[in-house]
């Protein structure tokens, strides 16, 4: 008995045959039995396996016992994954999530309404503070699954962890916390969240035995009526004032303690400086003191010491030999002198390079004898000129040139021969320079 397949009619299906028609007898059996194959897989798949998802949790519940499994709802969690289910009834896979849900509380709905898989919305929670006003908050709650057998045993399947499990507890609670603050309160941010954290304590004691953890309640807004909301504002304003005026007032006495602290500093430091002063003016008059009396000292013993040496110049004076001092002294006149116009001849002639005639002239002899007494004299001072010169006064002494020796026996003085030799006669003064006769002028 040959197979034979599905015939087609017309068209598309007329194409379909005539390629079925072509085809060897195997290949029909083995493209018949592929596709046999794949309904029946389909079908296993369909219905003896149920695929959990990866933010999914999966708890399977039996109506019959089947060896190590009891009737009822299995301990045992799958994971993400495929896992076999008896068909017809007798196993069923419940799915529950994995991830964090999200519980808002709203003014912007009235109802409650899911938006996603992990978001659900509810209406706003109406708290009436500890002073007795209506306040509407706005809050969002975090929680999770932490053991979805427990969930199941003791909320039941789907989303009942939500409607009979968190939203029930949420709203008590967050009056029952938040309730504690007075309408002023709930501007300090501090206490807000003092407040929230412990609501969240709250619903995790409530949740714990249900398989739910609550990870947060944050307390997002708040808004009173408009009139309570003006009340508010403008007491708000007043506390500020008075608090500023306040404010202002410890500022002004923390200036003045400050300016008096400023100017008793200030007046320190002048009393100090002025201390400074008279401190160094007493030490400068002290110094001058000693000063002054140190040089009158000095010039006492200076005057003293001119005096003594007066006393004794006069003195020597008065012994022999203190004429030819006089003289020696007059003669130191002309140390110095670069030329010298010395008359020559007559008797009224004065050579100063002759030392006899200088010597009687002022009274003091060669041997003494001659001269008036110098036990009087005081020493002349010295000229202008001479006592101009940055260097020792030493007295003139007339040289005696090897040319101009005078012959033995006579007593013309050197200095009255010419420089050709011969003697100068009345009338002839001889030019000396530098101490040499250059010549004799009329």
């Amino acid at each position: 008995m040959s197979m034979r397949g599905p015939e087609f009619v017309g068209g598309a299906g007329g194409r379909v045959h005539a390629v079925w028609s072509m085809l060897p007898g195997k290949l029909k059996a083995l493209l018949f039995l592929g596709v046999v194959g794949f309904a029946v897989v389909a079908g296993c798949y369909v219905t003896f396996l149920e695929y959990v998802k990866p933010y999914e949790f999966g708890i399977m519940e039996s109506k019959i016992a089947l060896g190590e499994s009891h009737r009822g709802i299995q301990k045992e969690v799958y994971p993400p994954g495929l896992a076999f289910v008896m068909p017809f009834g007798f196993q069923r896979m419940h799915h529950l999530p994995r991830t964090v849900q999200v519980l808002e509380l709203t003014a912007d709905t009235t109802t409650s309404v899911r938006l996603g898989p992990s978001v659900f919305h509810g209406p706003a929670v109406k708290i009436q503070t500890s002073d007795g006003f209506s306040v509407s908050i706005d809050a969002t709650i975090l929680y999770r699954i932490s053991d979805p057998y427990l969930v199941i045993t003791s909320l039941g399947s789907g989303d009942r962890y939500l409607q009979q499990g968190i939203l029930p507890k949420a709203e008590p609670i967050l009056k029952e916390t938040l309730g504690q603050l007075t309408t002023e309160e709930f501007y300090d941010s501090t206490l807000r969240v003092g407040k929230a954290e412990m609501a969240k304590e709250r619903l995790n004691l409530e949740m714990q035995n249900k398989g739910i953890a609550v990870e947060q309640v944050l307390v997002r807004y708040f808004r009173y009526s408009d009139a309570i909301q003006n009340n508010i504002e403008k007491k708000k304003l007043q506390d500020q004032l008075v608090f500023t005026n306040h404010s202002m007032r410890k500022a002004a006495i923390q200036q003045q303690g400050l300016n008096r602290v400023t100017t008793k500093g200030e007046m320190e430091v002048q009393i100090t400086l002025e201390q400074g002063r008279a401190y160094g003016v007493e030490k400068k008059a002290a110094t001058d003191l000693y000063t002054r009396k140190k040089k009158a000292e000095g010039d006492l013993l200076v005057k003293l010491a001119e005096a003594k040496r007066s006393e004794m110049a006069n003195a020597a004076m008065q012994a022999q030999g203190s004429a030819r001092s006089v003289a020696m002294k007059m003669a130191e006149v002309l140390d110095g002198l670069d030329t010298i116009l010395v008359p020559a001849g007559g008797s009224s002639n004065l050579n100063p390079l002759d030392l006899t005639a200088m010597l009687k002239m002022f009274g003091a002899g060669l041997d003494g004898s001659s001269g008036t007494p110098q036990a009087a004299m005081i020493l002349p001072p010295l000229p202008e000129s001479a006592a101009a010169l940055d260097k020792p006064v030493t007295p003139a002494v007339p040289e005696v040139f090897p040319e101009f020796v005078p012959p033995p026996g006579s007593d013309t003085p050197p200095a009255e021969y010419k420089p050709e030799g011969g003697v100068a006669t009345e009338g002839e003064a001889i030019v000396i320079v530098e101490g040499e006769v250059k010549e004799v002028v009329q």
